[in-house]
């Protein structure tokens, strides 16, 4: 069973394009989303999330890892730049441990613990630029034994 995930939000760096050794392409890029709330309905600012510009709403930004393997990897790699707003669907990927399924947790440069979730894209969508008016849908069949599990009740 997979853990199917859609997000939108916006490319945070060009995508970086790589060959595993047998020849087969894949695109790593990660994707910003953001959670508002008005401070009309929350007047104190909740723990680590931060004034919006505008100072009408208090923010939380999630960075989201994304992975694109073969034509995916190759169309995202050539067609998304950073500031590009993305649509994309794919299965949650972390470690599992314990039949859980938890983050990858890493120490980074600055000695602080970080963690991240990282999802293997099915079908990212181009929605453009902030300004721009969109693009292609682009996407691959499912890997070799998914099971769609769309009439579950849950």
């Amino acid at each position: 069973m997979f853990h199917r995930l859609t997000i939108i939000g916006f490319v945070g760096q060009d995508p970086a394009m790589r060959y595993t050794p047998d020849g087969t392409p894949v695109t790593n890029f990660s994707v910003a989303t953001r959670q508002a709330v008005s401070k009309e309905r929350v007047a104190t600012c909740p723990q680590g999330w931060k004034e919006s510009l505008n100072g009408k709403n208090w923010e939380l930004t999630t960075w989201i890892r994304v992975t694109c393997w073969r034509k995916l990897a190759e169309a995202v790699n050539e067609y998304l730049e950073r500031g590009s707003q993305v649509f994309v669907e794919g299965e949650l990927r972390g470690e599992a441990e314990s039949g859980n399924q938890n983050p990858r947790i890493w120490v980074g440069n600055d000695g602080q613990h970080r963690a991240s979730y990282e999802i293997t894209a099915r079908t990212v969508k181009f929605l453009g630029k902030r300004e721009g008016n969109g693009g292609p849908s682009l996407g691959e069949p499912p890997p070799e034994g998914y099971e769609d599990n769309d009439s579950l009740p849950f």
